[in-house]
């Protein structure tokens, strides 16, 4: 087994809401300067600018793992996150018949920059990506699984967007696999705030829109190898598996 540091709640550029500086290039960067093992790039969603991020990420010998933060009908913000990257693009075509209808409005959200491995940019996504999909949170976890993705509600200590806070609670027949704080909560807040996890475990992410923010919130994955099968098995407790 192996110890990995890892930030799974990372955006690009291609998030309307992150700065354009957040290029996959500057991420990886900035990840290897801060000595994590594993990144999750998830943008809100949509993942076109992931297999760029894996490549930039292969080359600095640095784990991307493809990723998407996808809201639900319920306005919940959901982790997914998938080991190859047909299985994602699969997922973002689902995501994208399903999306609700709308433009982006570049002025007022953002720019959804689409770059290549040294920053040039080759396109703008004009989808209204900040906004939400037709699909329910539990439709979109049997998606996610069919895929063979791993599914976790994100910052869930959040009022906006946290499952907790859109629905009251996390319904016991989720099949989630895990849970994100934010990096703000302590570990005594969170035993204190979600006692009643029905058996999921935590995982604690930046969630980082800027640079600086990177790592501010981490993970360690007692694992064999930084996949997302393994870090699955880490958050369910198999085969010696763990998180800390």
């Amino acid at each position: 087994m192996n110890l990995f540091k890892a930030d799974l709640h990372i955006h690009t550029c291609l998030s309307p809401c992150a700065e354009l500086d957040m290029t996959p290039k500057a991420i990886v960067r900035e990840a290897k300067n801060k000595g994590i093992d594993i990144i999750g790039i998830s943008d809100h969603n949509s993942a076109e600018n992931v297999v760029v991020a894996k490549k930039v990420g292969q080359r600095e010998n640095l784990t991307v793992i493809g990723g998407m933060e996808v809201t639900s009908s319920e306005e919940v913000h959901l982790l997914a996150f998938f080991d190859e990257d047909e299985d994602l693009l699969k997922f973002q075509e689902l995501v994208y018949e399903n999306l609700m209808p709308g433009v982006n409005n570049p002025e007022f959200l953002g720019e959804q920059v689409v770059v290549n491995e040294i920053d040039q940019v080759l396109g703008f996504n004009q989808r209204l990506l900040i906004t939400s999909t037709k699909l329910s949170i539990s439709k979109l976890i049997e998606s996610i699984h069919i895929f063979e993705g791993m599914a976790i509600a994100a910052h869930i200590d959040r009022e906006g967007f946290g499952i907790i806070g859109q629905l009251g609670f996390i319904p016991p027949d989720l099949k989630l696999d895990g849970l994100e704080v934010s990096s703000r909560v302590s570990y005594e807040e969170r035993r204190k705030r979600f006692p009643k996890r029905h058996g999921l475990s935590f995982i604690t992410s930046s969630d980082a829109h800027y640079l600086p923010d990177i790592g501010k919130g981490l993970t360690q994955f007692l694992i064999k190898e930084p996949t997302v099968k393994e870090m699955k098995m880490a958050l369910s407790g198999k085969g010696k598996r763990k998180i800390r």
